[in-house]
């Protein structure tokens, strides 16, 4: 069977029509080897494990059900160790400087006076929360667990998306998208060195507990969840379950004279450490929303106390809201007197007049999103879209400039996809996901998300993206890695 190289952007796989790249051609060879039936078999056994255990991933708004099994591609992504060990540079330059930056916006706000952002932009952000100005978490630590949006451009270097420095989602399909793969394809690994990323629940627990209050020995961490019927709680449970940590919802918490306890069958006990996975304005009714249902009353006062660590901190959105994001190269320059090393791409500001008529004018030419949206929701991709949405988009727009931003269509790199008996390419991303505890370590690898639609650049599972297991390459013994 052969593998049909992209029309348009960088190939992740092909150097040419029908010539595999290095670090691919073991992978095509093996793959060479299975014909229709075989791969037909195994990717029903593949479907029957995503069910079995229970790998979904819930749909908002769609008639046909909530949760869905998350599609899952068995074509695997590869990465080589010299390419990746610029990504990682990258990215721990970009989460120093998102974490000095929130230490800044909420206590001195030095980069606000000093001009080097606007600061009735962040006053501004959905996400900034006054309630917490003067409190600094322990380590200085804001945000913890880090999920950054990348994408290659045509010449195939990797270019900053998006932050995602809330509750990041995602880490839980790397992980069994490598079970499952080495599970029904052992083959591919014989000819590959594969950094492994089993590690990671350990990982995030060993980032936890370092984060936990003074003078806490052995902390007991705990993961909040808003439920079941959230759209990460296979997630939740899964995290939960691998790092041995008890999982949680706010009714099983309670806060005594600014303690954080979990109610069990044993009676109380004190509760140091909460991965949240609840956004801000639900985590805690007595400071912000007070109709939530989900929080713990009176939370965010217990962690001010320095009693009890969130992960990530309350009002660390602000970092990763998308109009921040045209900003960040400069925080990179004001807090570490660097030139950024992970490019963005242009972005135009909706809160800007001027900017504001350039989107306007060139709707049909840019992707334009909420500044606060997520998942693919709210979002026009002006080249690919009808004379209709553009006209019921920009209705929207005029309502709320200030709510969005524009980007020009950067055409994603391509990777083999297994579709209807053939491989086709498709448009991919990569979640890489950092841990910012006594040292910020990268988990080789992180989620390929890939848009299976044909002609799609949506690649958010809720819009019908699906996922596949990415590879990065450990390096031989001989490479000099000065």
């Amino acid at each position: 069977m052969d593998w049909k190289a992209a029309q348009a952007g960088f190939d992740e796989a092909l150097a040419g029509h029908d010539s595999p790249r290095s670090s691919y051609e073991p992978l095509f060879k093996t793959l060479q080897g299975f014909d229709v039936e075989e791969i037909a078999r195994r990717e029903q056994l593949q479907q029957v494990s995503l069910i079995n255990q229970g790998i979904t991933f819930t749909v908002y708004g769609r008639e046909e059900g909530v949760e869905r099994v998350f599609p899952f591609d068995f074509v695997p992504r590869v990465i080589s160790g010299a390419e990746w060990r610029e990504v990682e540079r990258g990215l721990m330059q970009r989460l120093e400087t998102i974490n000095l930056f929130l230490a800044d916006i909420y206590s001195d706000q030095k980069c606000l006076r000093d001009g080097v952002i606007p600061h009735d932009l962040v006053f501004e952000r959905g996400d900034f929360r006054r309630e917490i100005i003067g409190t600094r978490p322990r380590h200085g630590i804001y945000t913890h667990v880090v999920g950054t949006d990348l994408l290659r451009g045509d010449d195939g270097q990797f270019l900053v998306l998006e932050d995602n420095c809330r509750c990041p989602s995602g880490v839980s399909y790397v992980l069994e998208n490598r079970n499952l793969l080495s599970r029904v394809f052992p083959e591919l690994f014989s000819q590959y060195g594969v950094r492994p990323v089993e590690q990671y629940p350990q990982m995030l627990l060993d980032t936890l507990r370092f984060t936990a209050p003074r003078g806490r020995e052995n902390p007991t961490v705990a993961v909040l969840t808003p439920g079941v019927y959230n759209s990460a709680y296979f997630e939740h449970s899964f995290l939960a379950r691998e790092m041995g940590v008890p999982l949680v919802e706010g009714r099983d918490l309670i806060v005594e004279d600014d303690q954080v306890y979990m109610r069990t069958t044993r009676g109380k006990q004190r509760v140091d450490v909460i991965y949240r996975r609840i956004d801000d304005e639900y985590i805690d009714p007595v400071t912000f929303d007070p109709s939530s249902m989900l929080g713990v009353p009176g939370l965010i006062h217990a962690w001010q106390a320095g009693n009890v660590t969130i992960a990530n901190a309350p009002g660390a959105g602000v970092a990763d809201d998308k109009a921040i994001y045209p900003w960040v190269p400069d925080l990179v320059k004001y807090y570490l007197d660097e030139d950024i090393q992970l490019p963005q791409i242009k972005t135009w500001v909706g809160r800007r007049p001027d900017e504001a008529a350039y989107i306007r004018d060139h709707l049909p030419e840019l992707v334009v999103k909420l500044a606060g949206g997520a998942g693919g929701y709210g979002m026009l991709v002006g080249p690919t879209a009808t004379k209709a949405e553009i006209a019921d988009f920009s209705e929207a727009f005029d309502k709320d400039p200030g709510a969005y931003i524009a980007q020009p269509l950067v055409e994603f790199s391509s990777h083999p996809t297994y579709i209807d008996g053939e491989f086709v390419p498709r448009r991919v991303d990569l979640r890489p996901f950092a841990l910012c505890g006594e040292h910020t370590r990268i988990l080789p690898g992180g989620l390929t998300r890939v848009a299976l639609e044909e002609g799609s650049y949506v690649v958010n599972s809720s819009q019908g993206g699906g996922s596949k297991d990415t590879w990065i390459l450990a390096d031989p013994p001989s490479e000099d890695r000065a």
